[in-house]
């Protein structure tokens, strides 16, 4: 009698605990990586799977809008593992704006993370766009060789939110009719592009970072230390705060025009000169 009722004490048990654990698998606590995204494109690409499972389709714009490129395919991504600098080396550019269209029927927090690469332009204000989410500029002036450099990857994450009709994205609201919609916006310097995006169920902290890059990512005790800035008057250091930290400058340096500058010091060579040729002239006719 005992043995039974300990059996059913443990079955009871057994699904108390699966019921339990039904609605964390509901909210996506539960699911991996590949699962949590639910819409994928290789811009101007083919499909491929990448090494977190997550199933990048097709690019459905091809032969619709736009124009696909794979001139990077000749070249090596930095900070893409090799088997994913595919995502990084073809992409998919227009004249003009053009976006894609992606559907999205449960409210949830979600993630929007776009694919770059710089693989023609060898300095910055040469391409320089917007991105925008449903009418709202989330990406402002990209210039991604600025950001990172020349065939260098480069993930432009925005986390939105969707809940009761409405998407919520950086501070701003707008009604939300079941369709997200990404906008690469023409500027003033040639035509914008991506190379990839995704959309994912989470938070900014469950999308995969991209491998440090050296000269742009410093060890966060580095960032610590430079928060002290230069001695004050009576020998005391000053806090820098953590928002005016100085911008890291990506791509070539580009050289002081004033370094090789030596007319300063020739300036009184010159005048001696003019002086003396004068001087032994007059001499030599004596």
């Amino acid at each position: 009698m005992q043995r039974v009722t300990a059996q059913l004490v443990a079955g009871l048990v057994a699904t108390v605990l699966s019921l339990l654990a039904e609605p964390c698998g509901a909210d996506g606590g539960g699911l991996s990586l590949a699962d949590r995204v639910i819409w994928a494109v290789n811009s101007g690409g083919e499909s491929h799977v990448d090494v977190h499972g997550i199933h990048f389709k097709k690019d459905p714009l091809e032969g619709k809008l736009g124009k696909a490129s794979d001139y990077g395919l000749r070249l090596p991504i930095l900070r893409s593992s090799p088997e994913d600098q595919i995502l990084y080396q073809t992409e998919r550019y227009n004249e003009d704006t053009f976006g894609y269209e992606i559907p999205i029927r449960d409210e949830g927090d979600y993630i929007l993370v776009m694919k770059y690469a710089e693989v023609y332009f060898a300095q910055s204000q040469q391409k320089v766009f917007d991105v925008r989410l449903n009418g709202h500029v989330v990406v402002k002036d990209l210039d991604i060789f600025e950001r990172v450099g020349h065939s260098t990857a480069h993930d432009e994450i925005v986390p939105f939110s969707i809940r009761r009709g409405k998407l919520s994205v950086q501070g701003e609201v707008s009604t939300f009719n079941g369709k997200l919609t990404a906008e690469f916006v023409k500027g003033y310097y040639d035509n914008p592009k991506v190379c990839a995006l995704y959309v994912m169920k989470g938070t900014s902290d469950d999308v995969p970072k991209l491998q440090p890059h050296p000269g742009l990512e410093k060890p966060e005790e580095e960032e610590e230390e430079e928060e002290e800035s230069e001695p004050g008057e009576e020998g005391g250091k000053k806090k820098i705060p953590g928002g005016s930290k100085p911008r890291v400058q990506s791509g070539p340096r580009t050289p002081n025009p004033y370094a090789a500058d030596n007319s300063s010091l020739m300036f009184p060579i010159l005048v001696a000169f003019g002086v003396f040729i004068p001087t032994l002239f007059c001499l030599c006719r004596l």
